[in-house]
């Protein structure tokens, strides 16, 4: 929807604004151009910095703090140096390769900066002029490229003013902008009638996290309105709790349309709060293939010089989700996926993929720190968030891509990549068994990958047009594989599988406990809050994740009802490996006798694929004239939704499942369009070598001998509860529970199990009539 910005006045109170902020708004021109050179990274950024300053003689002063105000906009920012004696202001840049190969734009943006702070000194300091120079420091040869421009006080001053004036219209309009939302918010009315059982738990909970500046992690049931429920408070605080920017992350992009939905029916009335809807580079591309430049992608080409059209027509939408994105963009013939980022600064609401701020490379992590934004984030789903942290955190390196690497790499690079692959096959040689877990990655294979990773990055620096294919994913996954193999400790382990005659071999380094990485993450928010249905036991979560010591903790209590929901434990039925094929008939028996007993929708889900397979061809062929359908591996999303669709109201059929797959949580089946579950699995990883190795070690970090608890029961019996999750969707549902196993009569099984389950057992002999209620644990 279009709406007018508020009218300002000359007299409305502006915002901060950084040195780094006010040239990026102002001077960038021309093309987008992101042709791949490798940069330095943080460390070597830093560590280039240092080397610059400590050249300099006794009269130069590092990190210069300025602030000045203009017109009532305050610019601040840091000068990387001041040679006092020769009235020298340095912005220093770290780069590799080519100096010709820096892009133009990048170079205006720095010229910016630098006759930016130029004014600021000489306006602080009454100086006359200045020389302001830009210092290229190259990472390899530690060699300077010095441009050096003397400038008057006055051309500084214009430069400077030119700068504000192109920011003021900006900066006066969000001013207004974020008074009248937060008049807007601070008025919020709660979105519905009343609040559904367990609703205003969560958020209460949720506004006093944010409140006394804590995190919070919270379990509540499916079918409260968990969004409107975190979202409603953080909102309604807005002012109160002085809030930037808050981040809706989601761990699937089905997650994101539900977040939207949720967001504009809890800010309904605030017509001014403005919503950004962050997607993928892949899925916004308009150009597929294209590299990101002018010569390249024609949204590309002259970006920067329609950019302010672009940014001034989407900050005139109040929700800019990925379709009215795409569409703003291409009215001013700008990449969406770049105008998206751009939209971040101008934008209140921001729904996103967990790794924007979790990555460790996440820009919004990255621009909230730069910006000094007080951020509220919420984590959907936040059970999810372990192991796409574990992934974010590890490295895998492939024998086979190594050698697709070298098939096409120069000859120059050929050598490096050479030793590499004999220190990795030396490493393997004398290796006994196929998998081996180590504390430390050898050192001469380290070397030998730096040293690859060295000389790729200098070939890519000199020859760009050739970073694509197999060679540049090499060196991303061994660069990757580097940086962390640096920050290799107890909280991940280097691995090595040797080649065999079905694989080739891999070297990783696989984090256990994302922990240390994540502590950042949540000490850079006001408040975080992960919230979901099946988040406990909490203490596994909280230590996993990192969350602080004084994070909050709520628990709302389910809505449903035991009546709603027949949970039966199968006692005479085994799910382990070596007991299937005794058991298969007696569970599709059951299964069977069952849906005779009451046709209507089912779900039954196994451990594996195999296991699925075995018993699904078992059941056609017992009950031919029952419909089913089955999940297969590398299901598309076409053939996903099609099986989901098979669930029809007053529908009859049984659909076969893998347990923690696709269909484990996340769909929505209310009603009689699911009436009952069968699990024929704890959910339990597989006993294997990598498994045990996490076990050992989280035995040896967390004490108590919690390992197994934290690598086997508690991500198991997580997939259980989720997937049975799916039968009972409403107060008004009701449905059946089969749980394939004794073991989850047992007590510390029992225990994980919803407090508002009934549990009974039964027998398949006797699959018609519960046994009596489990006895308590105490007398077992």
């Amino acid at each position: 929807m279009n709406s007018s910005p508020p009218a300002a006045t000359d007299t409305t109170p502006l915002q901060n604004v950084s040195v780094r902020a006010l040239c990026a708004f102002g001077a960038k021109a021309g093309d987008l151009d992101f042709r791949f050179v490798p940069a330095p990274s943080a460390q070597e950024g830093v560590a280039g910095h240092l080397l610059v300053q400590a050249r300099r003689g006794a009269d130069y002063e590092c990190e210069v703090s300025l602030s000045l105000a203009f017109e009532g906009l305050r610019v601040r920012g840091r000068a990387d140096g001041f040679d006092a004696e020769r009235l020298r202001v340095e912005e220093i840049k770290t780069f590799r390769g080519e100096f010709a190969a820096l892009r133009a734009n990048h170079r205006a943006l720095h010229w910016a900066q630098a006759k930016t702070y130029g004014w600021m000194l000489c306006c602080v300091r009454a100086l006359p002029a200045v020389d302001v120079a830009l210092v290229y420091l190259d990472i390899a040869s530690g060699e300077e490229t010095v441009l050096e421009e003397h400038c008057s006080a006055e051309a500084l001053r214009t430069h400077f003013e030119a700068l504000c004036h192109r920011y003021m219209a900006w900066a006066r309009q969000e001013t207004v902008h974020r008074t009248v939302l937060a008049q807007e918010l601070g008025a919020l009315a709660f979105p519905h009638a009343g609040f559904r059982a367990g609703q205003r738990e969560l958020a209460e909970g949720v506004y006093r996290a944010a409140s006394t500046r804590r995190c919070l992690i919270a379990q509540a049931p499916t079918g409260i309105g968990k969004t409107v429920a975190t979202t409603f408070p953080l909102l309604r605080g807005w002012a109160n709790q002085g809030t930037d920017k808050l981040f809706f992350l989601t761990a699937k992009t089905s997650g994101r349309a539900i977040a939207l939905e949720g967001i504009g029916l809890s800010a309904q009335s605030a017509k001014s709060l403005r919503v950004l809807e962050l997607t993928a580079r892949e899925k916004a591309c308009e150009y597929p293939g294209r590299a990101c430049h002018g010569d390249a992608c024609p949204l590309a080409r002259g970006f920067y010089d329609r950019l302010p059209a672009a940014r001034a027509d989407a900050v005139g939408q109040r929700r800019l989700d990925t379709a009215t994105l795409h569409r703003v963009a291409l009215a001013h013939t700008v990449c969406p996926y770049f105008l998206a980022q751009e939209m971040v600064r101008w934008s209140d609401v921001i729904v996103a993929d967990y790794n924007y701020w979790f990555d460790g490379s996440a820009f919004l992590y990255a621009l909230a720190k730069q910006e000094e934004w007080q951020v509220a984030v919420l984590v959907d789903e936040a059970h999810n968030l372990l192991e796409r942290a574990r992934g974010m955190y590890s490295a895998p390196l492939d024998l086979a891509a190594l050698d697709q690497a070298r098939a096409t790499a120069p000859a120059g690079v050929r050598p490096t990549i050479d030793r590499l692959r004999r220190e990795w096959l030396a490493l393997q040689r004398d290796q006994s068994d196929t998998y081996v877990a180590h504390d430390d990655v050898p050192e001469r294979l380290q070397a030998a990958l730096q040293e690859a990773v060295a000389a790729l990055a200098e070939h890519f620096a000199q020859a760009p047009e050739t970073a694509q294919g197999p060679l540049q994913r090499f060196f991303f996954d061994a660069l990757q594989f580097a940086r962390l193999a640096d920050a290799l400790a107890d909280h991940s382990v280097f691995e090595s599988l040797r080649p065999t005659t079905d694989t080739a071999g891999r070297l990783a380094i696989r984090n256990l406990v994302p922990a240390p990485f994540l502590r950042a993450r949540f000490a850079a928010s006001m408040t975080t809050v992960c919230f979901s249905g099946t988040l406990a036991p909490f203490a596994f979560y909280r230590d996993m994740l990192g969350l602080p010591q004084n994070t909050a903790e709520v628990e709302v209590a389910s809505p449903f009802q035991a009546h709603q929901l027949d949970v039966r434990v199968v006692t005479d039925v085994s799910t382990r490996y070596r007991d299937r094929p005794r058991s298969l008939p007696q569970l599709t028996a059951l299964i069977g006798h069952t849906y005779a007993r009451r046709p209507g929708n089912y779900l039954a889900f196994f451990s594996s694929f195999e296991f699925l397979e075995q018993a699904h061809a078992r059941f056609v062929h017992e009950h031919p004239s029952v419909p089913t359908w089955t999940q297969s591996t590398a299901m598309r999303e076409a053939e996903r939704e099609a099986f989901v669709a098979r669930f029809r109201v007053e529908g009859r059929g049984v659909g076969f499942a893998v347990l923690g797959g696709a269909f484990g949580e996340g769909i929505d089946l209310p009603g009689d369009r699911l009436i009952g579950a069968f699990i024929a699995s704890l959910g339990l990883p597989q006993h294997d070598a990598m498994n045990e190795v996490m076990r050992e070690r989280l035995d040896a970090r967390f004490g108590d001998a919690r390992g197994y608890d934290y690598t086997y029961l508690y991500p198991g019996l997580r997939k259980v509860v989720q997937a049975a999750g799916r039968v009972i969707r409403t107060e008004q549902d009701a449905g059946v529970l089969y749980l394939f196993d004794e073991r989850f009569a047992w007590p510390e099984v029992h225990a994980l199990l919803p407090a508002w389950w009934a549990v009974g057992r039964c027998r398949t002999d006797a699959a018609h009539a519960p046994d009596d209620p489990a006895p308590h644990p105490s007398s077992q």
